[in-house]
């Protein structure tokens, strides 16, 4: 990453207003799971050892964007954050209007503002309706992103430096994960962003060999671009959860009732064929759990490649845990994306629980992204053995479909 990082700069007297992602599930209150705040500690203590004054934003949720919801306030966190860093946090109740409390802080201090979401020009974002002309709405979103520049800059006039550490938002052009960047002398990655681009980068354009990527997850039409990305790059692809069944009806299989993309068949086609054109392995469940309903009392059967008929399957069966563990223990690269089978269920549980044991015991350097993927390798116990998991399902997406950050690309260059 040919961007400047904290280690690049003097913090010394400054103030600095820092991006963090603490979107993190909050129910009456009480925070279920600090992830994503225990994984910005390291640069918020950089910078507070530094002797700087320290203003976190963040979003949390998805407001409106009409002002305050109760819902999605930012200020149990700022309780939260005060508890684990063991010093007071300041909490400012506007993120637009925060410069008494901005002014306040003294060396050493630290300032969460409130949700930025709040305001509906953070992601300037303008919905397409009939009842819209096209003039309008492009009068709309023109109005929109200026307020977008007019917010950027009054976060801005809160540092001297600029830190985005939110790698969960950094595939979002927003007020302030990209845009602050014009409006500030100096912006810079945080640990947590330079460590995600530097393991993500380094597994897509510089693995180690073999490289074995792992897809999962519902539809196909969510990783169209991963999918065509990575066969440029793996040495095997694994693909297993509910896109796997469009591929099994690519090639001419009975999927029952298990999900399918008939609007997708031509492209598992092309996608099966450009593996086979490039030498690549690409593996699909040779066997499969299916049940007669979508729940976790359906009655089950272990199938091969062609699912009866009112039957679906729901996760890969005990042959196919078996080859994909087989094929990921040779690897010395593993980038995975996405369960198995519906997980969250006992009996369709075991496909991702094997891939994740097999990824754990494999040795390889290993990257765990996406929400659903961390969820089950933090259910198995076996976080502790991957080599990173990454803290932005969305971001490592777009990362492995070769797409450019913009939160990322807005940074100064060194």
């Amino acid at each position: 990453m040919n961007k400047k990082t904290l280690q690049d700069v003097e913090l010394s007297g400054k103030r600095v207003v820092m991006r963090v992602d603490f979107n993190v599930p909050l129910k009456n209150g009480v925070i279920s799971d600090d992830t994503r705040i225990q994984a910005a500690l390291p640069s918020i203590r950089h910078i507070l050892g530094q002797g700087a004054r320290l203003v976190l934003m963040s979003h949390l949720g998805r407001p409106k964007g009409k002002g305050y919801e109760a819902e999605f306030s930012l200020k149990p966190v700022a309780e939260h954050l005060a508890k684990v860093l063991g010093q007071p946090v300041a909490f400012a109740a506007d993120c637009l209007a925060a410069d008494a409390e901005v002014a306040a802080l003294q060396p050493g201090q630290v300032l969460l503002l409130e949700n930025t979401r709040f305001y509906k020009e953070e992601e300037a974002k303008v919905k397409k309706t009939d009842d819209i002309s096209e003039e309008d709405y492009k009068a709309q979103k023109a109005a929109l992103k200026e307020k977008q520049k007019a917010m950027a800059k009054k976060l801005a006039s809160y540092g001297d430096v600029f830190v985005n550490d939110a790698f969960g938002a950094a595939h979002r052009a927003h007020a302030s994960t990209a845009v602050i960047c014009k409006y500030i002398p100096v912006s810079v990655s945080g640990f947590l962003l330079e460590k995600e681009i530097r393991y993500l980068g380094n597994a897509v354009n510089h693995p180690e060999r073999p490289f074995v990527a792992i897809l999962g997850g519902a539809k196909v039409s969510d990783k169209l671009a991963v999918v065509n990305n990575l066969l440029d790059k793996v040495d095997t692809l694994i693909i297993g959860g509910g896109m796997a069944y469009t591929f099994l009806k690519a090639q001419g299989h009975d999927v029952g009732q298990s999900l399918c993309e008939l609007d997708q068949l031509d492209y598992a086609r092309d996608m099966l064929a450009k593996a086979k054109a490039n030498g690549k392995k690409l593996l699909l469940p040779v066997d499969n759990v299916a049940a007669d309903k979508f729940a976790a009392d359906a009655a089950t059967q272990v199938v091969g490649n062609d699912i009866p008929a009112g039957w679906m399957a729901l996760d890969i069966g005990p042959k196919t845990i078996a080859a994909y563990a087989a094929a990921i223990q040779g690897a010395k690269t593993v980038v995975w994306n996405g369960p198995m089978g519906c997980f969250e269920m006992a009996p369709f549980a075991a496909g991702t629980f094997g891939v994740c044991e097999a990824v754990a015991a494999s040795g390889a350097t290993s990257i765990i992204g996406g929400g659903d993927s961390v969820s089950a390798v933090n259910k198995s116990g076996l976080a502790a053995k991957m080599t990173h998991i990454s803290t932005g399902g969305g971001a490592s997406l777009e990362y492995l479909e070769g797409k450019e950050l913009p939160g990322v690309a807005a940074l100064s260059d060194k």
